[in-house]
């Protein structure tokens, strides 16, 4: 494509082939396998998503983000709730290193945690973000030990053969949330997990 260029290049054990790519419309993104994983369309899903849960509430203190990929959803995090204390936790610390570089990922705004999401110990936080992606494959937390969490959010792919896949994993979640509410943007749906 003209005025793709690509920055770097890696290999992973847990995501095989990683790319940073820069482009005219999309600026600058993290491709795990030719699927962009953060910046890019990425952080329009996530802005769209982040700004409807502040509009109902504009205070978070604490956040915990299990798949921190490049780090865009705590860039979003902090722009809408500047005071929040983030942790994230990836497994993939190539995918950290990429965000620091490229992304403008900031340690000194969150607690990074290089560890498995799934085995991740959760406490009590205003909003978890579950974006647990190696790829274009999930790993499945289903959120019955998130339940002590305000908001808990789960991105899953939601195009062709992902779409049911997605749906059911929806109606998992109703049975263990008080309330699930399901959000579509661009090729993707949110499930927006309530407790109370």
């Amino acid at each position: 494509m003209i005025g793709t260029k690509v920055l770097e290049e890696r290999t992973s054990k847990y995501n095989n082939d990683i790319k940073v790519v820069k482009t005219f419309g999309m600026g600058t993104y993290i491709q795990v396998n030719g699927l962009t994983q953060s910046g890019g369309i990425v952080e329009s899903i996530w802005k769209r998503t982040l700004k409807k849960i502040h509009s109902s509430y504009p205070v978070i203190h604490n956040s915990l983000i299990l798949g921190l990929g490049g780090g865009t959803v705590a860039k979003l995090i902090h722009k809408y709730w500047p005071q929040a204390k983030i942790i994230g936790v990836e497994i993939d610390k190539n995918m950290v290193e990429l965000g620091e570089k490229y992304l403008e990922l900031d340690r000194s705004k969150m607690k990074i945690v290089i560890g498995d999401a799934s085995k991740f110990k959760t406490n009590n936080y205003d909003l978890v973000i579950v974006d647990t992606y190696l790829g274009d494959k999930v790993v499945d937390i289903t959120g019955s030990h998130l339940v002590n969490a305000g908001i808990t959010i789960f991105n899953r792919l939601y195009f062709g053969g992902k779409r049911p896949e997605a749906v059911r994993f929806g109606k998992k979640l109703e049975k263990i949330f008080t309330r699930v509410e399901y959000f579509y943007p661009e090729a993707n749906l949110m499930l927006i997990c309530y407790n109370s």
